[in-house]
Parts: C-alpha cells; sequence; structure tokens
C-alpha cells in the first residue's frame, strides 16, 4: 500500500454522516483485511446469511461462515446489517413443499417463515442494527404491483407485513428495512412507495427503506435519484444506500472488449461517486448508512455478470486496494 498514512478512512471522513459499509465474503475478510479494518465501520454478508445458505435442510442451520462474520465484526468493533431474511431468490425449495412434494399451506408456510428468522435474529439477537426484512418483493413490469413468487402465492399480500412482524418479535431493537434494487426508476419507487405506506398504515413495524443502488455510469439520472429519496423520506422512515456500486457498464453494452477501465471510465466513475456522495450528505438527516457491494475491485458479483466474460471495476478502492479518482471525489469535499 503506498501512502497509506496519507489517506483518510472514509469511516472518519463520514463519522458525522453515516455508517460507511462494504459487502464481505470469507474470502475478502482475508485478503482485504487491512483495507476493509481502515475503511468501514459496517459490514453485510455478501450471500452467506441469505436463506438458502443458512438452512438448507429443514432445522439444519449452517451458521460457520456467519458467525466468521460476526467475529471478525467484534474483533474490529464494526457494525453489522443483516441480508437477508424473505427473497423470491436464493430460497431452499423445501420451505414450499411438503414430504411428498406438494405445496404447503398458508400456515405451514408462514410457520416456517417465523422459525426460520426467530432462529437467526435470536442467534444474533442485540448484534445486527438492521436487517433487511424483505428484499425484491415489487415487480419491475408495469402495471404490475408485486412480483410473482412462492411467498406471495401460498401466503398472499400479508407475507410481508407477516415477515416484519417476526423479525421485530425476535429483535425488538434492530431497525427493519424493506430492501430493492431499481429504486430510483421513477415507476418502480412510486410501488415501493406505496408498498411502505401501506405497511406504516396497518401499524406493521417498519422502519426503512434500502435503495440498492445498483448504479453505473450514466444511469439512473441525478433527478431521478433525488426524486425517489424525497419520496421515500416523506413517510418519516430512515434510509440506508444498502449494496451501492457504479457499474463502468450502460445496461444494454454487451461490449467484451474493454480488459481494464480507460481514463475516460475513471474520470465519469469519479464525477457520479461525487455527485452521489454529495446527495447523500445532503439528506444526511435521512440516510443512515451506505453500504457498498464490495470492498474494492479486487472482487465485485458484476465480473461476468450480465455479460459472461467480462470485468468491471465498480468501487473507490482499485483491484489492488488502492485509492481510484472517485475516492477523492468523496473523502476531499471540505
Amino acid at each position: 500500500m503506498t501512502n497509506k498514512k496519507q489517506i483518510q478512512s472514509l469511516q472518519s471522513t463520514y463519522e458525522d454522516y453515516f455508517y460507511i459499509g462494504a459487502a464481505v465474503n470469507e474470502r475478502s475478510m482475508k485478503d482485504n483485511q487491512e483495507l476493509i479494518k481502515t475503511h468501514y465501520n459496517s459490514l453485510t454478508s455478501e450471500n452467506d446469511m441469505k436463506f438458502g445458505l443458512l438452512q438448507p435442510k429443514e432445522g439444519i442451520f449452517t451458521f460457520d461462515k456467519a458467525d466468521k462474520l460476526v467475529a471478525f465484526a467484534d474483533e474490529h468493533k464494526m457494525n453489522l446489517r443483516g441480508h437477508t431474511l424473505v427473497w423470491h431468490n436464493q430460497t431452499s425449495d423445501w420451505i414450499f413443499t411438503n414430504e411428498d412434494g406438494t405445496q404447503v399451506n398458508r400456515e405451514t408456510l408462514l410457520q416456517r417463515m417465523k422459525t426460520h428468522i426467530d432462529t437467526v435474529l435470536g442467534r444474533y439477537q442485540g448484534r445486527f442494527y438492521s436487517w433487511d426484512v424483505v428484499n425484491e418483493a415489487i415487480s419491475d413490469d408495469e402495471g404490475v404491483y408485486l412480483r410473482p413468487s412462492k411467498w406471495l402465492e401460498i401466503i398472499g399480500e400479508d407475507f410481508i407485513a407477516k415477515a416484519f412482524e417476526y423479525a421485530h418479535q425476535a429483535d425488538p431493537n434492530a431497525t427493519l428495512f424493506y430492501n430493492d434494487y431499481n429504486e430510483s426508476n421513477p415507476e418502480k419507487s412510486k410501488k415501493i412507495y406505496r408498498l411502505v405506506k401501506s405497511l406504516l398504515e396497518q401499524g406493521v413495524p417498519i422502519h426503512g427503506v434500502g435503495l440498492q443502488a445498483h448504479w453505473n455510469l450514466y444511469q439512473p439520472s441525478m433527478d431521478d435519484i433525488k426524486a425517489a429519496i424525497e419520496l421515500y423520506a416523506s413517510l418519516g422512515v430512515q434510509l440506508q444506500i444498502t449494496e451501492m456500486d457504479v457499474s463502468m457498464f450502460a445496461h444494454e453494452d454487451k461490449r467484451t472488449d474493454v480488459v481494464h477501465p480507460t481514463e475516460e471510465m475513471l474520470e465519469l466513475q469519479a464525477e457520479r461517486y461525487e455527485q452521489f456522495f454529495k446527495l447523500f450528505r445532503e439528506y444526511k438527516d435521512s440516510i443512515s448508512s451506505v453500504t457498498f457491494w464490495g470492498a474494492s475491485d479486487a472482487y465485485t458479483w458484476l465480473n461476468n455478470f450480465p455479460v459472461r466474460g467480462r470485468k468491471n471495476w465498480p468501487f473507490v478502492f482499485d483491484k489492488n486496494d488502492e485509492p481510484k479518482k472517485a475516492y477523492w471525489k468523496i473523502s476531499d469535499f471540505k
């Protein structure tokens, strides 16, 4: 690491604003430990606390990797946010079926949901300041409100309210979030607003909206992001940026010949990060944490996705954990 002492940690830069977080896995906690300890004061498990990995078979919980994350956070005095309890994806198939392969009824699925939430939050009660309780339940399709899923099909629309109620019972002090992507798309943001408003009106214990912020160099527009933040904040709930990365490629860009970021890409990315964090600072009274969906360009889920064979460089630290232009733009603003 060069000039390490001259680089101010992001967590200290933003100590008067919000937590600065990173999604981590077993490998990054080892390979990027110094960077993580220096710059981040909040950690999220990238995958290891999703349903399918925590409870692959009924009653068989595999907490090994989650426990390592908690131990790492304890050792370095870091905060934890949980991801995720109820999701249509990466969920064990057994939860939706009886032993004979037929679909379970509403009561059985609700009990299985409650048992999972009770077990996970009970194990870590008080250690996680926030949880993504329900993830990505809103449809991206025009004219469709909730995403089709087994949760919705078997339980009905109130599966969302039930998940929040169970989570609040299991850990009354955790702040509970609805989390989604495309959250700054004007049509989808209206549906997210509708959902959260409805839950609040029913007295459901929901405390915030998680904006995943999987953005890129060109989209979404700053106007749309600001409008979404204002819309959600108008509900009086907390906001958290939960899975932030800034892809070098527009959604429709399918190129595979870019083997390293160009100077123009790095400049554009730095400008975007500068604009995003300026906006976050303006709304610091509503935003309680900003989490990157990775620690540095050394690893990102965007490698090979959505285009196989293509790398991406979405963070403010490069593949060697060194600061990029984007880092200086978000750290030198006074």
